[in-house]
């Protein structure tokens, strides 16, 4: 597997080069956006991944996020965070990120988000899941709702898988991470909610029912509309 780091600090840099190294991730780095692009379209190019630093010099790690989107790289795509606020999360989710990391963050956790991201990778032939009208292949990862096919980022993707195996089930926040997230601590309790939010648009269409919905004090839940039972 090939990973490209886009941050400007080397002992980051070197850093990430090492720790990935033992789960056999080769590192290709660059210092700034721009550099990031020229590599990215090289016809050998063959990132599996984006690493990307939100600071950078000239182009935000959010513009580059944004021109790879663009540009139709549906890759899994992790944010750096210095700051670490709702409102840089936000930003960077907005943009396509699949997920973020607060600096100084340790490796074993950078590590464990990558596999959490890549395990949907592994395993076997799987059934497709439906509800209504909407679609998602395990294996392609594609999800569909009627014949149109919707632009879902990888997070995003493993959240409403989650949702579908659990359909009709009140699913908590704490499930969610550790499902989704592979934490069991409640850190990422906005970002959940940012997360739902994006994927509740990203699944509506006019007409349609809505599929995903609160349930008060409780959590969620993917299901067809029903009157009563505390559904919001």
């Amino acid at each position: 597997m090939l990973l490209l780091l886009v941050e400007d600090d080397t002992r980051i840099q070197e850093m990430v080069r090492s720790g990935l190294g033992e789960d056999k991730i080769a590192v290709d780095v660059a210092s700034t956006a721009e550099q990031a692009m020229q590599k990215i379209i090289q016809p050998n190019a063959n990132y599996e991944a984006f690493l990307l630093d939100i600071v950078l010099p000239g182009l935000s790690g959010v513009d580059l996020c944004r021109w790879l989107r663009d540009q139709g790289y549906k890759e899994p795509i992790i944010m750096l965070t210095a700051m670490g606020s709702v409102e840089e999360k936000v930003h960077g989710l907005d943009a396509g990120a699949d997920d973020y990391l607060a600096k100084p963050f340790q490796m074993t956790e950078l590590r464990a988000r990558i596999r959490a991201l890549f395990r949907q990778r592994n395993g076997y032939p799987r059934e497709v899941l439906s509800v209504f009208d909407l679609r998602l292949d395990p294996n392609t990862r594609k999800v569909f709702r009627g014949d149109e096919e919707l632009a879902l980022s990888a997070k995003e993707t493993s959240l409403l898988e989650y949702f579908m195996k659990n359909q009709k089930r009140v699913v908590t926040r704490a499930m969610i991470a550790n499902a989704v997230w592979d934490t069991e601590t409640n850190q990422y309790t906005n970002v959940i909610d940012v997360f739902i939010n994006h994927l509740r648009k990203r699944i509506h269409q006019e007409g349609k029912p809505d599929l995903i919905h609160n349930v008060r004090g409780k959590g969620f839940r993917l299901s067809l509309p029903e009157t009563k039972d505390g559904l919001g």
